[in-house]
């Protein structure tokens, strides 16, 4: 490991060098910003050591230019005491930490431990990304943020085993996204990979989706079918929304989780199964398990191995590396050339707080290059709620009728995403009768997808 020490004091850069070469690391020493910055390129450091006050520049300055070389190297500042403030300006600006002069050697090391681990864990994510890119490409899984890319080398360490997943997240984060990527990282990418949202199924239909039937086992069943755990045998089934299941349901699911076996619907015939189950939701199983609603032996089962995936308000890190895949996306969509974004309207988009997580960015971005007429994604193309941070603001120039429909459809679309379109649940969710809610999609002019 190469550690590049940009320090004008002799004495503190002798200490620091001698401590740092006993512990095994290659140390360079220069005493200017412009030294620092040639070493920079001719060395290719992968940490840097920065003192703030340099004989020739400021270090923020140093430091600006050795992001626009390269923003990846882990930069570590070394401040008096009075240049704190300055030391947390830089924090935001990217660097990896700060430490206030007299150094302490066993700090330091920590830190720089710290940093050894991060880019470790960096070219983990590189390497395994290299290894599944002919079966699946992860590009458009953005994971920019640290928390994002302990999640993805836990995906791809998970991938080498048939071990049962769990997956946490709210709605829209990309939980069925990571349930792809642990398939085709693993052994069984070239068999199926079978997607079920439980949330989506009338109840009457769920058994039969998942396990199939005999033909005349109930109404309608003209013909013997095959299930989705059939259809994903030799590969992975991935079941979103698990917490909706219903109990009797939730007990079939035990028995192919202990027995790996299914039963159809008006059979005695149980078929063997070589499927590996990758579950997800939005829901606590835990207390729905304390509530009776849950099957406390099928949560054990189901939770072997747990991933949770954070919210996009928590990794707003990863907001600017999204938007800009999202507007290449929607650009080479609808042949369009848009560049970029202006830093006023990413401002807006790094204050709202996403209660659609990733699925409500790529919308708004989708909904800005569709009705833009320039080459940047300006603050007038986004939409009010994100400016205002409120999504029920409407604005005030519509005639009381026209408002009043607004907040209806709005209200209406949120509850149809909240139960991934399931028309009965919406109902529900609203106090309102199925035929109320159809009427008023129908009138609202409201797709159900």
């Amino acid at each position: 490991m190469k550690i590049l020490l940009i320090e004008d004091e002799k004495t503190s850069s002798e200490m620091i060098k001698i401590s740092l070469e006993k512990r095994g690391y290659k140390v360079v020493t220069v005493e200017t910003g412009k030294e620092g910055l040639q070493s920079f390129l001719e060395e290719n450091p992968d940490i840097v050591l920065l003192d703030w006050r340099l004989p020739d520049k400021e270090g923020d300055e140093v430091f600006a230019e050795f992001r626009n070389i390269n923003p990846t190297v882990p930069v570590i500042f070394i401040t008096a005491y009075g240049d704190v403030e300055k030391a947390v300006k830089v924090l935001k600006m990217g660097a990896f930490h700060y430490l206030t002069k007299p150094i302490e050697l066993e700090t330091l090391i920590h830190v720089i431990r710290q940093a050894e681990e991060k880019i470790k864990l960096k070219e983990e994510i590189e390497r395994l990304k290299d290894q599944i890119q002919k079966t699946y490409s992860i590009k458009n899984f953005v994971a920019e943020s640290e928390r994002m890319q302990k999640i993805l080398s836990l995906a791809f360490k998970v991938a080498r085993s048939d071990s049962t997943v769990l997956i946490y997240g709210e709605s829209g984060t990309g939980k069925e996204m990571l349930a792809k990527i642990i398939h085709n990282a693993s052994h069984r990418s070239n068999g199926p990979f079978i997607s079920v949202n439980i949330a989506a199924l009338p109840e009457s239909l769920v058994e039969a989706e998942l396990f199939g039937a005999e033909k005349g086992a109930y109404t309608g069943a003209v013909s013997s079918r095959k299930g989705k755990f059939e259809a994903a045998d030799g590969g992975t089934i991935f079941l979103d929304e698990v917490g909706e299941l219903f109990p009797p349901v939730q007990v079939k699911l035990l028995r192919v989780l202990q027995e790996r076996e299914i039963q159809r619907i008006g059979s005695n015939r149980t078929i063997k199964i070589n499927v590996r189950i990758i579950a997800a939701t939005n829901r606590n199983l835990e207390e729905l398990v304390a509530e009776g609603k849950f099957r406390k032996d099928l949560f054990y089962r189901l939770n072997v191995i747990k991933i949770e995936l954070p919210p996009l308000r928590e990794r707003k890190e990863d907001i600017p590396y999204l938007v800009d895949l999202f507007i290449k996306k929607f650009s080479r969509r609808d042949g369009k050339l848009v560049k970029g974004i202006t830093k006023n309207a990413l401002s807006y988009l790094l204050k709202y707080d996403y209660p659609g997580n990733v699925r409500e960015l790529e919308n708004i971005i989708e909904r800005a290059i569709v009705i833009g007429d320039k080459n940047v994604i300006d603050v007038e193309d986004l939409p009010v709620f994100v400016l205002t941070g409120d999504k029920r603001n409407i604005p005030d120039r519509l005639p009381l009728p026209e408002r009043l429909k607004e907040i209806e459809r709005k209200m209406i679309k949120e509850a149809l995403e909240r139960n991934y379109f399931n028309q009965r649940k919406t109902a529900e969710d609203l106090g309102i009768s199925e035929s109320t809610l159809r009427y008023r999609m129908k009138i609202l002019g409201i797709k159900n997808r």
